[in-house]
């Protein structure tokens, strides 16, 4: 008896219908997914993401995404995306992790659920990289390092070795860290900024070399 081959066409569903969602759809392309579908919950009022359609808001997602082969939250705020996350992982959705082709991730790393990487991304070997992380444009993350749940590393950032940073904290474009630092829960590291101190948790740090901003009383 011969198999039939299945005409199913493979089918990725996007939360976040933003510039960040249209690179996540174009590495989804990239994963061969060639039916692609973003719900936002700004829809009927945005209907479309360049070519790609706005089928529907977040709950309707929801109900129907077993429909989906693959579910990425494509939101730039942390603790929503990594919340979003959740709720799509409770249904049983595929939130596997969608690297793109030209990133290099070590055999010896490890991405987390939700996680995507974009282009020329480098992932060292024993890094851990958790849950629902941007890993962003040409970002490079050095051996050992410990990435928490929801963190967000933006373009050009160079993570050196074993650099720990906690759980949805934004590194932002163009920052350097020295290996052995550890970034806190929920902080903020700014654009360019050069961190050589520990970071604590909900601080935000700037300049070169980083220091904490002084909020006023």
């Amino acid at each position: 008896m011969v198999a039939q081959m299945s005409n199913k066409r493979p089918k990725c569903a996007i939360l976040g219908a933003s510039g960040h969602g249209k690179v996540v759809a174009e590495i989804a392309e990239l994963n061969g997914f060639s039916d692609i579908h973003f719900f936002d919950d700004r829809w009927p009022n945005l209907s479309h993401v360049g070519h790609w359609p706005v089928s529907g808001n977040t709950e309707m997602l929801i109900e129907i995404v077993s429909d989906y082969d693959k579910v990425v939250v494509a939101i730039g705020h942390n603790p929503t995306r990594l919340n979003k996350y959740k709720i799509f992982f409770d249904k049983g959705a595929n939130c596997s992790p969608l690297v793109h082709p030209n990133a290099l991730i070590s055999s010896y790393a490890n991405l987390g659920l939700g996680t995507v990487v974009m282009a020329g991304v480098v992932i060292q070997p024993f890094c851990q990289i958790g849950e629902a992380c941007i890993i962003n444009t040409s970002a490079t993350v050095d051996h050992d390092c410990l990435v928490a749940n929801g963190v967000h590393i933006s373009p050009g950032v160079h993570l050196a070795g074993a650099v720990e940073v906690g759980e949805s904290s934004w590194l932002g474009i163009g920052s350097n860290i020295k290996q052995l630092i550890r970034i806190g829960r929920n902080a903020v590291v700014a654009a360019g900024a050069t961190v050589i101190n520990d970071v604590l948790d909900n601080q935000t740090v700037v300049g070169v070399p980083a220091k904490p901003i002084r909020l006023k009383e």
